[in-house]
């Protein structure tokens, strides 16, 4: 894991609001919302694996929004009563980062909506996994037999 409060100093004033604050970043005004490039999505301040093109969808809500985490272990859900409203918050577990909220609004088969800031993802292009250690994901997006694996 990178070291978190180096993490911390490289941050935009957004991207600290975000991840450190509860922060969101204005809707449709964020670098990843309309991405639809291959490649995966982690956590700006871990580096750690959150999310996959594979399972973007465009919500129409102006972020982010994928179906289901790369790995489940690495998000935690808290109840978010902000705003009177009642959420469900999306963390980062290994570095305890505001990502986002949960709704389940999305498509089939999960009808989750993971609704993410921008702010607290750095996208890798698939042409770049092996290049910056994520090479173990490369095969996600590897065809067979007309089926991704």
């Amino acid at each position: 894991m990178k070291s978190k409060e180096n993490s911390l100093k490289k941050l935009t004033p957004i991207q600290y609001a975000v991840t450190q604050k509860n922060a969101t970043e204005p809707p449709f005004q964020n670098e990843y919302w309309n991405c639809f490039e291959e490649g995966i999505y982690v956590d700006r301040i871990s580096g750690k694996p959150l999310f996959s093109s594979k399972d973007k969808f465009d919500a129409g809500c102006g972020w982010p929004s994928f179906t289901k985490p790369i790995d489940e272990e690495e998000i935690e859900e808290k109840v978010d009563t902000s705003y009177n409203m009642v959420r469900t918050e999306v963390r980062s577990k290994t570095a305890d980062s505001h990502l986002g909220h949960v709704f389940t609004d999305g498509p089939l088969p999960t009808k989750l909506r993971y609704c993410i800031n921008s702010a607290a993802l750095r996208f890798i292009p698939k042409k770049d996994l092996e290049k910056e250690g994520y090479g173990e994901f490369v095969h996600h997006f590897e065809e067979d037999k007309g089926e991704l694996k």
